[in-house]
């Protein structure tokens, strides 16, 4: 709360995702929501380096090259994971700190390095892994993208969540994060559901609703 209160933030937002739709798959929501609790305390190492915690400050990004911002980026699952072990957490909070990202690609700075005409090597600009070996995993690594991106919706809509939700479990699917835990199609829909019904919750009050016939705004259910 006090060194990244951004990231504090988020990381309670993801627990409470990442626990509903666990359970709503039958898998451990109480492991999901102390994994989350957990998953980026490697960010307290340079909190100023997370756009989640960059309030009122200008992003240090800007001032450094793109292969030194990526590898800040990419070091903080595995110094969340270090610190864990070092207070003796149990292996599975260790490995979702370490598998959350699994072995995404940070497109953000591999387009930059691009765009100053330099020629990144796409393997450079993955997280190393490994991928999810679980559903808890999976799960808040889903979680974690999606907390993110609608965070900074401007206009979010219920269309637009759902939407975002299934791009980004899609993208992943693609791109074969999922491919070494045991989570199947049908849990991946479920957790979608799960997640749009928590964001709904969370983001009641700033979901647009379209106006009536009347031209008075529909009243929230």
């Amino acid at each position: 709360m006090l060194e990244a209160p951004g990231t504090y933030h988020h990381s309670v937002m993801v627990a409470n995702l990442s626990e509903a739709a666990s359970e709503a798959i039958g898998a451990n929501g109480l492991l999901a929501r102390v994994g989350a609790y957990y998953h980026d305390l490697g960010k307290t190492k340079n909190p100023m380096y997370f756009i989640e915690n960059q309030m009122q400050i200008e992003n240090p990004h800007d001032r450094l090259p793109p292969e030194r911002s990526k590898q800040i980026i990419i070091d903080h699952p595995y110094d969340g994971a270090a610190i864990l072990e070092k207070h003796n957490f149990p292996k599975e909070i260790v490995d979702i700190a370490k598998e959350h990202h699994g072995t995404t690609l940070l497109k953000f700075f591999y387009y930059k390095a691009k765009e100053q005409g330099k020629e990144p090597v796409e393997s450079e600009y993955r997280y190393p892994g490994p991928r999810a070996q679980f559903k808890e995993s999976a799960i808040i690594g889903i979680a974690d993208s999606v907390e993110a991106a609608v965070r900074s919706m401007p206009n979010p809509t219920e269309e637009k969540i759902r939407n975002l939700v299934d791009a980004i479990i899609r993208d992943r699917l693609v791109d074969q994060q999922f491919n070494e835990c045991d989570i199947t199609l049908k849990e991946l829909a479920t957790v979608a559901d799960s997640m749009c019904e928590t964001l709904k919750g969370t983001f009641h009050s700033r979901i647009e609703y379209p106006d009536d016939e009347q031209g008075e705004v529909k009243e929230n259910e």
